[in-house]
């Protein structure tokens, strides 16, 4: 049935258009498939979307140029300064969520929220990692948790960081936990995966050709030598292995050398993500340099 006026548009059952805003009152078959963006990582991959909620982290996929697709936000209460500007800003499509619908959307059923984002996927491709003198960079070995990837991606972003690396079968980088866990970084921060370490190694020796000598060091509790007597002044990889497993067989014949953080008390290692802040603070500390 088509309306008039300010309802130009057409009903669609639960969902209807006012004034070039998609107004959703109850679950229907768009609400679920935003839904499962939160909890399928294989339908995220096939819509080539996922769901990025909180202030920072929507202001900075606006900042960065990320692909919006659809601003999500309360159907019973008017934008604040800083949604209202988020809206003008992008050219997504309006959708206006009831209460409810929308705090479901966002993993906090118990609180209000006022905007979620549906933001396109990256591509998965290494060269969206800047090389040159300087690069910093971490591989993340086939991490179990997505927090422990949120967790270094925010500390990459903190000390300077050119990109992670997630290799293997692993956590997805774009679950709702490691986005969280990131507080935004994740859009500031490339972040590619790959299925194994001999693409990241081929990608390595072809920027050694064309005279960008990167460095790949593994940590481990077993190293050579403690990470402060490595040198990690020019371009360099830091390897971090699995959260239980530690560096797979082949990531350690690929590294140029293994250094281990050492560590005291009953502690019997380090959590993987406060491996990988502690082997950045290290390489910053030695190129004498503040993040």
């Amino acid at each position: 049935m088509w309306k008039t006026g300010a309802f130009a548009g057409r009903m669609r059952g639960l969902e209807f258009w006012v004034g070039g805003v998609l107004r959703i009152s109850r679950p229907n078959a768009r609400f679920q498939q935003w839904e499962a963006l939160l909890r399928n990582r294989n339908k995220r991959q096939r819509a080539g979307e996922f769901l990025v909620q909180g202030v920072r982290p929507i202001s900075l996929a606006v900042e960065r140029g990320w692909p919006v697709r659809a601003l999500i936000h309360d159907a019973e209460r008017p934008p604040s300064r800083w949604a209202a500007g988020i809206l003008e800003r992008t050219g997504a499509e309006r959708v206006a969520m009831a209460p409810e619908l929308l705090s479901r959307l966002s993993g906090k059923e118990d609180e209000a929220v006022e905007l979620v984002a549906v933001v396109a996927l990256p591509d998965d491709d290494l060269a969206r990692i800047p090389v040159g003198p300087s690069t910093l960079g971490v591989v993340f070995d086939r991490p179990g948790g997505p927090g422990n990837i949120g967790t270094t991606v925010r500390s990459l972003d903190a000390f300077g960081g050119a990109g992670l690396i997630v290799t293997g079968h692993a956590a997805d980088p774009y679950d709702p936990k490691a986005v969280r866990a990131s507080t935004g970084s994740l859009l500031a921060v490339p972040v590619v995966r790959v299925r194994s370490h001999r693409e990241v190694l081929d990608w390595v020796r072809r920027e050694r050709d064309a005279g960008r000598p990167l460095t790949v060091v593994g940590t481990d509790e077993h190293g050579a030598a403690d990470i402060a007597e490595v040198d990690l002044t020019g371009p360099v990889l830091l390897v971090i292995g699995n959260e239980t497993a530690g560096l797979s067989a082949g990531w350690r014949e690929g590294c140029d050398t293994m250094a281990r953080i050492p560590i005291g008390g009953a502690a019997s290692s380090l959590n993987a993500a406060s491996a990988a802040t502690v082997a950045l603070y290290e390489a910053v500390r030695q190129r004498g340099r503040r993040p």
